[in-house]
C-alpha cells in the first residue's frame, strides 16, 4: 500500500504533473468502504459521515484523500420515490411566495461540523479530506420546486426565483467558508448537476444568472482559505465549459461519459485550462472485462504522464453494481495489485 500524499493531487489541480501517477473518485459505496476499511461504519454513522471507515478505505485503496460531507446541512423537501431512479418533478414544495415564505431555511452555523475536526487526528500525515455537500445549488432549487415546475416558474415569476436561489445559493456558501476553514480539509467540491446527455437542463443563459454566481463565489471562498476547488457536474456542459474555469474558476472538473464527450477527449480540449478528474465511463466499467479497463486506464496515464493535470477514476462514482475486479482492475493501473 502506498502512503497517501495530497500534494499529488494538489498539483494534478494546479495543472501540474504530479510525483506518481494519482487517483480520484467522488465516492465509493458502503460496501467497498467497509471492506477496504477492513471494519464495519459506526452505529448510528453512514457513508456519508463516518470520517474513520472514509480515511481508512481511501488509504487503502491508495487514494491521497477521502471525501466527506462536511455536516448534516441539507434542504428538507417532500415526499419523492424511494427507487434508485427518480423523477426530478417529485417532492418539491414551494410552488409561490406563501410556501416560500412558509419555508423552514436550514442555517449551515447551526449544523455540527466536528467530524471534520475529529478527521484531524485521524489523518495519515500528507493525507487530506475533501468535503461536498447534499446536493448542489441548482439540484436543492429543482428539489424544493420541482423541474418542470421551476421551468414555468421562469416565466411567470422571475423574481421568486431569484429569490429561491439566493436563499439555496448563500446558504452553501456559508456551508462551504465553514467547511474550508478546517485544517483537515484540502478542497471541497462544489456538486451540481446542470445537464442532460443532449444539452443543459436550464438555458445557459439561465444558469450564468441565477446558478453560477454562487459556484464562483463558493470557488472563491476554498481560494481564500487556501484550498482547492473542484466541480462535480454531470450532463452535456459544452456551451458552458468556458464558464466553469474561467469565471467560477474551479481547479478541477470531475463527471464524464463516452455519449457525450470521452475522457480522453477532454483531456485533448480542456486539461491545459482545467484539471481532467476521473472519466473512464461507469457504463464501460460496469460492462467491460477487468482488461479492458485496466488498459484503458493505462493508456489515460500514459496520455497525462507529460503534461500531468489528470487523475485517474471512473466519470461519476463507485456504484455497488459495478463489479468488483472491474473497479481494482482500474485503479491497480495506478497503484498497483490491491488487495481483492
Amino acid at each position: 500500500m502506498r502512503e497517501p500524499d495530497f500534494a499529488n493531487l494538489a498539483r494534478v489541480l494546479e495543472k501540474k504533473r504530479p510525483h506518481r501517477p494519482t487517483l480520484f473518485e467522488f465516492f465509493l459505496n458502503a460496501k467497498l468502504y467497509e471492506d477496504l476499511a477492513g471494519f464495519p461504519f459506526s452505529p448510528g454513522l453512514n457513508m456519508l459521515s463516518d470520517e474513520k471507515v472514509l480515511i481508512a478505505a481511501f488509504s487503502a485503496a491508495g487514494y491521497d484523500y477521502a471525501t466527506i460531507v462536511g455536516s448534516d446541512f441539507s434542504f428538507k423537501s417532500g415526499q419523492s420515490s424511494s427507487l434508485k431512479t427518480k423523477s426530478i418533478n417529485e417532492g418539491g414544495v414551494i410552488t409561490d411566495r406563501e410556501s416560500f415564505n412558509a419555508y423552514e431555511w436550514p442555517d449551515p452555523d447551526a449544523c455540527d461540523y466536528s467530524r471534520l475536526k475529529r478527521s484531524g487526528s485521524l489523518l495519515p500525515k500528507n493525507m487530506k479530506m475533501i468535503v461536498w455537500g447534499d446536493g448542489g445549488i441548482f439540484e436543492n432549487a429543482v428539489k424544493l420546486v420541482g423541474y418542470e415546475n421551476l421551468c414555468y416558474m421562469l416565466a411567470d415569476d422571475e423574481i421568486l426565483v431569484t429569490d429561491i436561489f439566493e436563499e439555496v445559493g448563500s446558504r452553501f456558501l456559508r456551508y462551504y467558508e465553514i467547511c474550508a476553514g478546517f485544517d483537515s480539509v484540502g478542497a471541497i467540491i462544489s456538486n451540481d448537476d446542470w445537464g442532460f446527455s443532449s444539452q443543459t437542463l436550464l438555458s445557459a443563459e439561465d444558469l450564468r444568472k441565477y446558478v453560477f454566481p454562487w459556484h464562483k463565489r463558493i470557488a472563491e471562498a476554498a481560494h481564500k482559505s487556501g484550498k482547492y476547488a473542484i466541480l462535480h457536474s454531470c450532463g452535456n456542459l459544452s456551451e458552458v465549459m468556458e464558464d466553469i474555469w474561467l469565471d467560477m474558476g474551479f481547479d478541477g472538473k470531475h463527471s464524464y461519459e463516452d455519449k457525450i464527450l470521452p475522457v480522453e477527449r477532454a483531456y485533448e480540449l480542456y486539461s491545459d485550462k482545467i484539471a481532467i478528474l476521473g472519466g473512464i465511463d461507469i457504463d464501460f466499467c460496469c460492462r467491460e472485462t477487468p482488461d479492458r479497463i485496466r488498459v484503458r486506464a493505462e493508456e489515460l496515464i500514459r496520455k497525462s504522464d507529460e503534461k500531468g493535470s489528470y487523475a485517474l477514476g471512473t466519470g461519476n462514482s463507485i456504484p455497488d453494481y459495478l463489479p468488483r475486479e472491474n473497479y481494482f482492475a482500474m485503479i491497480s493501473a495506478a497503484a498497483g495489485d490491491l488487495l481483492r
